[in-house]
C-alpha cells in the first residue's frame, strides 16, 4: 500500500532541499513566468523592456530600442541612468551582478529611485537571466563602456543558469551615450519555443508608446528574408492617450470629433499616502459596446479593478448630475445606469502610483482601496471642469442623448425578456433536434463541439464519446454580433440556440458559474467560410460572454487538411508546410486526400484526428491584449472596408502563431 511505502521511509533534515541563486527559478519557471509556452518566452522579454520603460516613466530617458536577431536572442537598449556599476555595500559586488544574479534586488522598493514602476518584486532581471542561454550587459555612462556576461552551464552534475563569466569591466570603450544595453538568447531546454512573434511584441511597444507621451520606440527584426536585410518600425505618439482612443476607434464612428482627456494627481497632504496621478482619454462611438482599457505604471489590467470601478463610479455620478442641471432628465425620471453612459464608450484609463497591490498573481486586477477614492475624485472634478465650458456643451448634449436612447433600448429589452420568459425563456430555449447532448452530469468534463452545417454535424454525432461531448450544428450562417445591440442578437435563432446550450445567460447576466461546459470547441471547415464563421463566433462570445473567453474555455479544433496513405501506412496533414513532409515519409505512391470539409471525413477520422482528446490538437483562445483584441476584431468584423483589405493583405498568413492563442 502507499502508505505503508510513505511510513518505510524517513524525513530527516538531509532531504530538505536548499535551491541556491537562480536554481529555484529554472527548477520552477512555471512560478515566475506562468508558462514556458509562447507566454512566457515574451514574459521575460517583457522584463527587461518593462525595466527600461520605468527609466523613461521616471523622467530619465525617452528612447528604448528592441532588437531581434537571427539566432534566436532578443536585446533591449534605452537611453536611462544605466544600471548602477558601483560595488553593493554588504554583497561586496557591482550593482549589475546583483541585480541579475539575485532574486528580490531591485531599487524598486521604495520611492527614492522611481516614483512608481511596474516591478513590484525585483525578480525580473534576474529570472531572465536565470532562464537564458546567455546574457550580455553594458551600461553606458561616465563615458564609457561596463560589460558582464552570464551563460547557462554545467556545475557539479547539473546545469546553473546566469552564472557570471567574469566579473563587471570597464572596457575602456569611449561612448557619448548613457543607458543599458541587455541581450539575451532564451533557453530551448526551458521553453517550448524561442522564436518570438514580431507581431506580439511591437503591438505591446506601440500600446507603451501611446502610454508614454513622446517616448520614441523602435523595433527592429533582423531574422527576416523576403530580400530585407531588416524591417524596423518606429512608435512615437505626441497625443498619448488621445492618440490611443483614435487609434482604437479608427474602425468606428466618433459621436464627436475629438476625445475627452483629462489628467491630475491626488496628493495626501498628512503624508501617509502616497500621490496618485491619473491620465484619462474617452470618446464615444456609434457601435452599442463599451470598451474600458486601464494600466496601472504601463501594467495592462484587464480584469480591471479599482480604478476602475472609481471611474465608472464619477463618469454614472457625473453625467447624471449634468443631465438633471440641463434638462435632459426631469425631477420624477429615474436616475441612468451606468451601463447607459457607458454604451458606445472608448476610454483608456491610466494611473501612476506606489504600492500596488495586485489580485492574484497575474497582475490583472488593481486592489488598492486608495486608487478608488483617488481616480473618482480626480475625475468627477475634471470631468465638471470640462464641461462648464461653453464650448464643450454639444458634446454633452450628444453624451446624454446617447445614454437616454440607451436606457430606452435597455428597457425595452428587459420587458421582451420578462414576455420570453413567461413563455418560452431564452434560458429553456427550444433546443429538440438541435443539440445532440452528452449524458455526462459534471460541466468540468463536458465539452460543446459548435459544427458548421448540418453534415459536419451528421458526422460529428457518429464520432462524439457521448459520455462528455455534445454537438451543436449551425444550420445558417449565425448573426455578426459586431455593432449589433443586444436585442438584436438575441433575435437570431442560431444565437439564441448558442446561449440555451452553453446556459449561462448573455450580457451583464452572462454568469460563467452556470456554464453546462467548460471547454467550448468552435469546429468549422478549413476553408474562407469556416474562417468566417469561426470569426463571427469568436467576435460574438468576445462581445457579449468575454468571461468565457477571460477564463479559458473557448477553444477552435484543429482538423486535418490532407490524408496522405499508402498501404498500410496513413498521416494526415495540418498544413501545407507540413505536406512534403508526410509525402517523405510515406513514400512514393501515396494518395494525396485534400479534404474540402468536415463532411467529407468518416466518422471514425474525425474522432482520431480532431476529438479524440489523446490525440487532437485544440487551439485555446484567450486575451492577452484587451486593446489589440479590439482593434482586431473591429477591423475583421466592422464597416471600415479599406481598413480590413489593408490588414488582410498584411496578415495574409492566417495559420501563423498570435499571442491570442495557446495550443493545448
Amino acid at each position: 500500500m502507499w502508505y505503508n511505502d510513505c511510513m518505510s521511509r524517513e524525513y530527516k533534515a538531509k532531504d530538505i532541499k536548499v535551491l541556491e541563486g537562480l536554481d529555484a527559478v529554472r527548477l520552477r519557471p512555471g512560478m515566475y513566468i506562468g508558462t514556458t509556452g509562447v507566454k512566457g518566452l515574451h514574459h521575460i522579454l517583457w522584463e527587461i523592456v518593462d525595466n527600461a520603460i520605468d527609466e523613461v516613466a521616471n523622467g530619465h530617458g525617452n528612447h528604448i530600442i528592441v532588437t531581434l536577431y537571427e539566432d534566436g536572442s532578443a536585446s533591449v537598449e534605452d537611453n536611462g541612468r544605466g544600471i548602477p556599476v558601483d560595488i553593493h555595500p554588504t554583497l561586496g559586488v557591482s550593482g549589475v551582478e546583483v541585480i541579475f544574479s539575485t532574486l528580490h534586488a531591485g531599487g524598486k522598493f521604495d520611492s527614492d529611485n522611481y516614483a512608481h514602476s511596474g516591478g513590484l518584486h525585483g525578480v525580473g532581471s534576474s529570472v531572465t537571466n536565470a532562464l537564458s542561454e546567455w546574457l550580455i550587459v553594458e551600461v553606458y555612462k561616465n563615458r564609457t563602456t561596463y560589460r558582464m556576461e552570464f551563460e547557462a552551464k554545467m556545475v557539479d552534475g547539473k546545469i546553473k543558469g546566469g552564472v557570471p563569466r567574469y566579473s563587471l569591466m570597464d572596457t575602456g570603450q569611449y561612448v557619448n551615450k548613457r543607458g543599458s544595453f541587455v541581450r539575451f538568447k532564451p533557453d530551448k531546454k526551458i521553453f517550448e519555443t524561442t522564436n518570438f512573434n514580431l507581431e506580439t511584441i511591437s503591438s505591446r511597444l506601440k500600446e507603451l508608446a501611446f502610454l508614454n507621451k513622446g517616448m520614441k520606440v523602435t523595433l527592429i527584426d533582423e531574422r527576416v528574408n523576403m530580400g530585407l536585410s531588416s524591417l524596423k518600425r518606429e512608435y512615437c505618439f505626441e497625443g498619448g492617450l488621445n492618440d490611443f482612443v483614435k487609434y482604437l476607434n479608427e474602425t468606428k464612428s466618433p459621436a464627436h470629433a475629438e476625445p475627452i482627456f483629462l489628467g491630475g494627481k491626488r496628493e495626501d497632504v498628512t503624508g501617509k499616502k502616497d500621490t496618485i496621478y491619473m491620465e484619462v482619454a474617452l470618446q464615444y462611438t456609434d457601435v452599442y459596446t463599451e470598451h474600458i482599457y486601464s494600466y496601472v505604471n504601463n501594467i495592462p489590467t484587464s480584469e480591471g479593478g479599482t480604478h476602475e470601478t472609481g471611474l465608472k463610479r464619477a463618469l454614472t455620478k457625473v453625467l447624471n448630475d449634468l443631465a438633471r442641471k440641463h434638462g435632459a432628465l426631469k425631477e420624477k425620471e429615474a436616475n441612468l445606469q451606468g451601463d447607459d453612459f457607458r454604451e458606445g464608450l472608448t476610454c483608456v484609463l491610466s494611473i501612476r502610483m506606489q504600492n500596488i497591490q495586485f489580485e492574484g498573481q497575474t497582475k490583472t486586477k488593481l486592489g488598492n482601496p486608495e486608487a478608488l477614492d483617488a481616480v473618482s475624485s480626480i475625475f468627477s472634478e475634471k470631468l465638471l471642469e470640462y464641461f462648464e465650458l461653453p464650448e464643450n456643451k454639444a458634446t454633452l448634449d450628444i453624451i446624454l442623448k446617447k445614454a437616454i436612447s440607451a436606457a430606452k433600448v435597455r428597457e425595452a429589452v428587459r420587458k421582451q425578456k420578462e414576455i420570453t420568459r413567461a413563455k418560452n425563456s431564452i434560458e429553456n430555449f427550444n433546443l429538440v433536434g438541435k443539440l445532440s447532448s452528452c449524458t455526462g452530469k459534471k460541466p468540468e468534463f463536458n465539452e460543446l463541439f459548435i459544427v458548421e452545417g448540418d453534415s459536419a454535424g451528421g458526422t460529428a454525432k457518429q464520432a462524439r464519446n457521448r459520455s462528455f461531448q455534445a454537438i451543436l450544428p449551425l444550420r445558417g450562417k449565425p448573426l455578426n454580433a459586431e455593432k449589433k445591440r443586444l436585442d438584436q442578437v438575441l433575435a437570431n435563432e442560431e444565437m439564441r440556440t448558442i446561449i440555451s446550450a452553453l446556459g449561462s445567460g448573455i450580457g451583464e447576466d452572462f454568469n460563467v458559474e452556470n456554464l453546462n461546459y467548460h471547454k467550448v470547441v468552435i469546429l468549422s471547415d478549413a476553408d474562407q467560410d469556416g474562417a468566417h464563421i469561426r470569426a463571427i463566433l469568436l467576435t460574438f462570445f468576445f462581445r457579449y460572454m468575454k468571461d468565457l473567453v477571460n477564463e479559458g474555455h473557448v477553444y477552435i479544433g484543429m482538423p486535418p487538411l490532407y490524408k496522405v496513405a499508402k498501404k498500410d501506412t496513413l498521416e494526415y496533414v495540418y498544413s501545407d508546410k507540413e505536406l512534403d513532409e508526410a509525402k517523405s515519409k510515406v513514400g512514393r505512391g501515396a494518395i494525396i486526400q485534400r479534404y474540402k470539409g468536415l463532411g467529407e471525413m468518416s466518422a471514425e477520422q474525425l474522432w482520431t484526428t480532431t476529438m479524440d482528446p489523446d490525440k487532437r490538437t485544440l487551439v485555446q483562445v484567450s486575451i492577452e491584449d484587451a486593446a489589440r483584441a479590439e482593434k482586431l476584431i473591429s477591423t475583421l468584423m466592422g464597416d471600415a472596408v479599406d481598413l480590413r483589405k489593408t490588414y488582410i493583405i498584411e496578415n495574409a498568413n492566417f495559420a501563423k502563431e498570435d499571442s491570442f492563442v495557446d495550443k493545448r
